[in-house]
C-alpha cells in the first residue's frame, strides 16, 4: 500500500509540474496590453465615447497600458467635420491622438457625406474596407469590442 501512495504522489507531482509549465507559458505568450476598439456611429454619443476613452486611459493607468482604436461611421462622422466640429471635441480628440488612439473612419460614410480626410479633424485614417469590416478584423485580432 505504501508503494502505491508513493507512486500516486510522484504522478501528482509530475502532473503539477506540467500544469505549472503550461500556465507559465500561457502567461508569457499573453500580450502586455489589452486591445480595445470603440464603435461610434451615433452623433449624440460622440462626447460620451470620447469621455469613455479618456476614462479608460485613467482607469488602467495611462495610454501605455492599453491599445485603443476608435472606428467611426454613419451619422457620428458629422461631429468630426473640421468646419463644424465643437471646439471641445477638437481639443479632446487631439489629446486622444497624442495618447495614441488609432482613429479610423469608414470610407463608405465619407463618400456618402462627400468628405475627404482633409475635411475631417486631424488624426483620422480612411478605412477603405469600411467601418464594420474593420471592426470585425480588429475583433478577430483580439480587440475587445465596446459600443457605448
Amino acid at each position: 500500500m505504501h508503494r502505491r501512495n508513493v507512486f500516486r504522489a510522484a504522478l501528482a507531482s509530475i502532473g503539477a509540474a506540467f500544469a505549472t509549465a503550461a500556465v507559465t507559458k500561457a502567461h508569457a505568450a499573453a500580450p502586455d496590453k489589452t486591445k480595445v476598439v470603440y464603435h461610434l456611429n451615433e452623433t449624440d454619443k460622440v462626447q460620451f465615447v470620447i469621455g469613455n476613452i479618456e476614462n479608460h486611459f485613467e482607469g488602467v493607468g495611462g495610454p501605455d497600458k492599453v491599445t485603443i482604436a476608435l472606428v467611426v461611421h454613419g451619422p457620428a462622422l458629422r461631429a468630426f467635420h473640421a468646419a463644424v466640429a465643437n471646439p471641445d471635441v477638437k481639443r479632446r480628440l487631439a489629446s486622444l491622438v497624442t495618447a495614441g488612439v488609432a482613429l479610423g473612419v469608414c470610407s463608405n460614410t465619407m463618400k456618402g457625406q462627400k468628405v475627404t480626410l482633409n475635411d475631417l479633424l486631424p488624426g483620422f485614417v480612411s478605412l477603405e474596407q469600411g467601418g464594420v469590416v474593420r471592426l470585425a478584423e480588429l475583433q478577430s485580432q483580439g480587440y475587445v469590442y465596446l459600443r457605448p
